[in-house]
């Protein structure tokens, strides 16, 4: 079978044998895919540290025709992200990404936007920078929920309801619907029992980051906990079980809400 070549963000890794590795890369010509790396615990071997948890690597790999792992020939490390390992709520997060890319999505079934935005992310949140650059941490995220949740097909319903199809804008004592998908207008509501409440400030804040262009750099901080805990509460009722980094990034919004 001939070799083929991916570009790859490394998403996890386990002991196979006492020389070899199992590894799960998200990769933007092909998906999730699972690689047999042999070798792959020595000290010296050909992947060297291109196989380290969010490493972006460029691989050369057989695929299986028929189950069974692929077989990974070569990685080597085309960028890492420095500042995961010196500021814990960044590292938090870049485990986060992993985690929905790992879990939310199949092998083989490729979605190269959401490659490059995951790559995007991890780059913003990983960059070395000067003090005076901070980045924010939960925006980034929420944004990256967003375009995931947009490119596999759950994207919320923010500018109708979602029980009834009609407009919807602020100051209507709107709620959002889990089940629902989106926004509830008042006389719907009654009828989704999985509701929460939704504010103004924070209906205005989802649809920022779930539109097109850069508008979503401009927000402010007064609703990143409310939204924070909202995405964090559909994704869950989504997936039917909660992400496992997800409480440590709640916690990161709580410590920078009582900072403020």
């Amino acid at each position: 079978m001939p070799a083929e070549k991916a570009t790859a963000l490394v998403l996890r890794t386990t002991d196979w044998s006492e020389t070899s590795r199992i590894a799960t890369l998200w990769t933007r010509e092909f998906g999730k895919v699972r690689v047999l790396a042999k070798g792959g615990r020595r000290l010296k071997s050909a992947f060297e540290n291109a196989l380290d948890l969010l490493t972006l690597c460029s691989i050369v790999l057989l695929r299986k025709s028929s189950g069974g792992l692929d077989l990974l020939t070569e990685a080597q490390v085309v960028q890492r992200f420095p500042r995961l390992g010196q500021h814990l709520p960044a590292l938090y997060a870049a485990y986060y990404v992993a985690e929905l890319l790992n879990d939310w999505t199949e092998e083989y079934d490729p979605h190269p936007n959401l490659f490059d935005r995951a790559l995007e992310t991890l780059r913003a949140l990983g960059a070395s920078r000067p003090e005076d650059e901070p980045v924010r941490v939960p925006l980034r995220v929420m944004r990256f929920e967003m375009q995931l949740l947009t490119e596999l097909g759950y994207a919320p319903v923010l500018e109708r309801c979602a029980g009834c199809g009609v407009g919807v804008d602020e100051g209507q004592r709107l709620m959002f619907g889990l089940a629902a998908g989106g926004v509830l207008c008042l006389a719907c509501q009654a009828d989704q029992r999985d509701r929460l409440p939704l504010s103004d400030a924070a209906l205005n804040y989802l649809r920022a980051l779930a539109a097109t262009g850069e508008g979503w750099r401009r927000l402010g901080e007064q609703a990143d906990g409310d939204v924070r805990r909202l995405l964090g509460q559909y994704v869950t009722w989504l997936r039917g079980r909660r992400p496992r980094m997800l409480t440590y990034l709640e916690a990161t919004v709580r410590e920078a809400e009582r900072g403020s």
